[in-house]
């Protein structure tokens, strides 16, 4: 008895599913025969759900030696694989660690990411010129945990004005 109720309900489930779908169709301006193909693909490939409507597997899910495997697209060689991961290394597009923490290097540390990100193809004398206005202003940083800089810090060490001399 249990199992012809459960039986009905699965039907009743597909079939309800299929007027909403239908409905959906309806409004897409889809053919009866465009329907008609989809379900038949679905069934062919397993593409239903399979029991229970509640059980959220697929047919090909859950009997998967009934159903011919779906080529895979091509994966990526090992040079673009070990590519990309430098790409993220520079980027700091690489998680951060911890457990619950969810963030990325370049979200944590934004100092040691943004800068070698913003400024492509500078000169060796134009990043040495910048380090060393970084290091007049204290705008290096303080504390790799707070992201303060040193200004911030040791105000008391810095010029107010970005001028030196104006301060002078």
């Amino acid at each position: 008895m249990n199992k012809t109720k459960l039986t009905l309900l699965t039907l009743a489930g597909l079939l309800l599913s299929m007027n909403v779908a239908g409905a959906a169709d309806v409004a897409s301006g889809k053919t009866r025969e465009q329907v008609r193909s989809e379900l038949a693909d679905a069934q062919r490939t397993g593409d239903l759900p399979a029991g229970s409507i509640f059980s959220g597997k697929m047919l090909h899910e859950a009997y998967p030696h009934r159903y011919s495997e779906v080529a895979a697209a091509p994966g990526k060689t090992r040079e673009q694989v070990l590519a990309e991961l430098e790409q993220a290394r520079r980027a700091g597009d690489l998680p951060a660690g911890g457990l619950l923490s969810g963030k990325k290097l370049n979200e944590v540390y934004p100092h040691s990411y943004s800068q070698a990100a913003a400024a492509p193809g500078k000169t060796r004398e134009q990043v040495r010129a910048e380090l060393q206005e970084a290091e007049r202003n204290g705008d290096m940083p303080a504390s790799a945990i707070t992201g303060k800089k040193l200004s911030e810090s040791y105000p008391e060490r810095y010029l107010k004005s970005s001028n030196p001399t104006s301060a002078q």
